[in-house]
């Protein structure tokens, strides 16, 4: 009986060795975290079937993903300071490194050749080749000292890559965003903004690599960079957008990455309120919100920008709610299951997964029915990252 059992599940769920001798490309793959076990599922996207899983990746309790330009290998930064390759086409683990003790995320550089870190412990970014993951480059945070090497060492957020081989990332502490050049090699060029605004939480850039934008969770507003300038300053938008209105305890922060942008607005989730602010893409000002079921955490594009997709945080992350982007009315709520904690478009967004961590399942929806089309068994899933992501900045 045991062996009849173990031969169901050999069939059913492809060891690492089967799924690399079967010849695919890589574009309908994607990767899941399974944050409770260290490991990820590699999924293909149009059959809706798990192929692998790959053990042995550290604390990825809050955990990111992006994609070398083949689209073949998927880095994985671990909260735990892990920066792990991953060979999704032989689905192992080529290389991992611990790099830091407490890390928030990464970028990789738009030639491909460069993997960027944001670190809380040591405060900092470290940049790696992407084929060795040797180090190339390590930029401590420092701040509040006559030069680079005294002072404090801030929290790194909002770490994105940005055209011309450059990386954006802000400090926390210090209330600052800098830009590391490595156009010239693998000796940056730092460019320093200040007066970003109090503790910047998270960051994201237009799909043009030009505006960069900052939540702030210390002040009540966002902090704006306009990047394709020669002299970039940081400019305050949304000032005081809860002014006069009683704040609500913030039970998980907003993710900017998770941001939309559409029919020439953005769609942002507000710090501890039940809206989206809606903000027009050229002068920043605002132009509506948006109320909903909770307090947004992901606010997510379709592809073609006519849907947004929300999750929300506790005691609401059972309910994903989609808007219409023309009329920016609510047209349908989703009751998913406890603790929807991601969701990812297919390539053209004719499909929506989602992440229910506390079912321990993936759900997939067709975006224009709302059916769920597919269900697949997870252990405690978190992100979701298909290989498409290679292909677009900031992503």
């Amino acid at each position: 009986m045991m062996r009849a059992g173990l031969g169901i599940v050999a069939l059913v769920f492809l060891t690492a060795a089967a799924f690399a001798a079967e010849l695919r490309g890589t574009g309908d793959l994607g990767v899941v975290i399974e944050r409770a076990s260290g490991s990820v599922l590699i999924v293909d996207t149009s059959t809706h079937k798990r192929l692998a899983r790959v053990e042995g990746l550290g604390d990825i309790s809050h955990a990111s993903v992006v994609f070398s330009r083949d689209e073949r290998y998927a880095y994985v930064f671990g909260r735990d300071g892990g920066l792990t390759k991953i060979d999704v086409l032989e689905a192992r683990i080529v290389k991992r490194v611990v790099q830091a003790g407490n890390s928030i995320g990464g970028a990789i550089s738009d030639d491909g050749a460069l993997i960027a870190v944001s670190n809380y412990q040591p405060g900092g970014v470290r940049i790696f080749d992407t084929r060795s993951l040797n180090l190339v480059a390590d930029i401590p945070a420092a701040y509040g000292g006559t030069n680079s090497d005294d002072g404090a060492l801030s929290k790194v957020i909002g770490l994105v890559d940005v055209p011309g081989r450059r990386f954006v990332f802000t400090l926390w502490d210090a209330g600052e965003t800098w830009i590391a050049d490595f156009s010239g090699g693998d000796d940056p060029e730092l460019t320093k903004i200040g007066d970003v605004g109090a503790n910047p939480y998270d960051a994201l850039v237009t799909a043009n690599g030009r505006h960069y934008i900052a939540g702030l969770f210390g002040e009540d507003g966002l902090s704006h960079i306009d990047l394709w300038q020669a002299d970039p300053k940081a400019e305050r938008i949304l000032a005081g957008y809860g002014r006069g209105e009683a704040k609500l305890p913030v039970y998980k922060m907003p993710h900017l990455e998770g941001w939309a942008e559409a029919d020439g607005a953005l769609f942002l989730p507000a710090i501890g309120r039940h809206e989206l602010l809606v903000v027009d893409s050229k002068t920043f000002e605002e132009i509506g919100r948006i109320a909903v079921h909770g307090q947004p955490v992901f606010a997510m594009a379709r592809p073609d920008g006519r849907q947004i997709w929300v999750n929300f945080a506790l005691p609401h992350n059972d309910t994903v709610q989609v808007i219409d982007v023309p009329t920016r009315q609510i047209v349908r709520t989703l009751k998913p299951g406890p603790a929807v904690l991601h969701m990812e478009f297919a390539p053209r967004g004719h499909e929506v997964w989602l992440s229910v961590r506390d079912r321990d399942r993936l759900k997939v929806y067709d975006t224009m029915t709302f059916e769920r089309v597919a269900e697949l068994p997870a252990q405690k899933p978190s992100g979701i990252f298909f290989t498409a992501r290679a292909h677009r900045t900031g992503l």
